[in-house]
């Protein structure tokens, strides 16, 4: 097989395109392919598609592919230019390559797999270009999967907060609980930045949602309120929220008691704090030993870790009215420990506890969200922080999104 003929094949192109030459350059480790069309051929108006012949050509365009035996790869071609009845004249568009793109779709699909798999840094090293030409190829592939992407309001949401950076910066994230994708980021964590979300849809839209995953965050609470129908039905906080409320108020009940006793002498709590806020089943076999022998020692401490142990039973019951029964006890008990933290917790949960009875009808969580909150935490640490807010945006929608991010087929 001639050289043309390989790098017809493998640049795709149809019987109205040729390779005309092929030039290596071993001194600059470059292969140069020309294209151009075949004589005589009409293209297809990129309009209303109608043939048109040829009425001139644009100056010479040059396109990246991928590297030909470690060489750099270049595709040149005179565009032809057609002249339809109907719209005058048009440029014909590459078939080997996206509208104002520097690379072919073989080389952009490329660089975006790599971008996958690695932070743009890395891109930089492994592909040869430089980071903002990486970085224009992830906006670019944000904006092309945005613009696929259905506009649709998924039937399970997960609405959870992010931290861009330190000084309480927050996004906003939307997420699908059952594709494990993120729908939608905002800046800050407010009523109006959820709303925002919201509007995009109509009110019978937002009918079709059975469920909202959120924490006990009042902002969020509101939003969904004002614009999904029927919400306080729909609303379910999360499980995992309502246990860290509990584990988070043992935690304070340690420190106040290992404070006091440290002023006595006593550092039996020094060390302490992750068996605490680990459940029975997670103590490491290690310290169990050491475990049991603080537990009888009659600690308050010991006493809130209960009274969180206890609250575990709640999530296996299979009806509302059943975990309810049993809250009511649990609260009598955690609201007459006279520990503070685990009163303030218990009336918390008390005060919304129809939300979160919701769980025993729609059984979803937050542990999407979560997940995804962990995956763009990694994306965070791999890139090194974020500055810019936008670029923050587009990472996230780009590695949790689940967009259609390749350019089109060549052809």
């Amino acid at each position: 097989m001639k050289d043309v003929e390989l790098y017809r094949a493998l640049l795709g192109l149809r019987e109205n395109w040729r390779v005309e030459e092929v030039k290596l350059d071993m001194d600059k480790q470059q292969v140069d392919i020309k294209v151009v069309e075949i004589d005589g051929i009409k293209h297809a108006c990129p309009v209303c598609g109608t043939l048109s012949p040829v009425y001139d050509h644009t100056s010479e365009q040059i396109w990246r592919h991928l590297d030909t035996c470690q060489c750099k790869t270049y595709v040149h071609c005179q565009l032809p230019r057609i002249e339809c009845q109907k719209h005058n004249i048009k440029q014909i568009t590459a078939p080997w390559a996206s509208p104002r793109s520097g690379f072919t779709l073989l080389m952009e699909s490329r660089i975006i797999d790599t971008l996958k798999e690695c932070d743009v840094t890395g891109v930089t090293r492994l592909t040869n270009i430089s980071w903002d030409v990486a970085w224009r190829i992830m906006e670019r592939a944000v904006e092309r999967g945005k613009q696929r992407k259905e506009k649709r309001v998924p039937e399970y949401l997960g609405i959870d907060e992010k931290s861009f950076a330190r000084r309480h910066n927050y996004e906003t994230l939307v997420c699908d609980i059952k594709n494990g994708t993120i729908e939608y980021v905002t800046d800050d964590r407010g009523q109006e930045s959820l709303e925002q979300y919201y509007k995009q849809f109509t009110e019978k839209e937002l009918a079709g949602v059975k469920a909202v995953a959120m924490d006990m965050w009042d902002p969020y609470i509101a939003a969904t309120k004002a614009y999904v129908p029927f919400a306080t039905d729909k609303i379910v906080f999360d499980r995992f929220h309502v246990v860290r409320l509990v584990t988070e108020a043992v935690d304070k009940v340690r420190r106040q008691e290992h404070k006091m006793l440290v002023s006595k002498g006593d550092n039996q709590l020094a060390r302490t704090k992750h068996l605490w806020l680990a459940n029975e089943d997670n103590i490491p076999e290690c310290r169990r030993q050491e475990f049991n022998a603080i537990q009888k020692e009659n600690l308050r401490t010991g006493k809130a870790w209960a009274i969180k142990e206890a609250l575990r039973e709640f999530w296996r019951y299979t009806y509302a009215k059943c975990a309810e029964k049993f809250f009511e006890q649990w609260h009598f008990w955690a609201t007459h420990s006279r520990l503070t933290p685990m009163i303030k917790a218990a009336k918390t949960i008390k005060l919304h506890l129809a939300n979160v009875l919701t769980y025993f009808r729609h059984k979803i969580t937050n542990a999407t969200s979560e997940g995804l909150n962990s995956k763009i935490q990694m994306i965070k640490e791999m890139s090194c922080g974020f500055r810019n807010r936008e670029h923050y945006k587009t990472a996230i929608y780009f590695h949790c999104g689940g967009l259609d991010l390749y350019p089109g087929t060549a052809s």
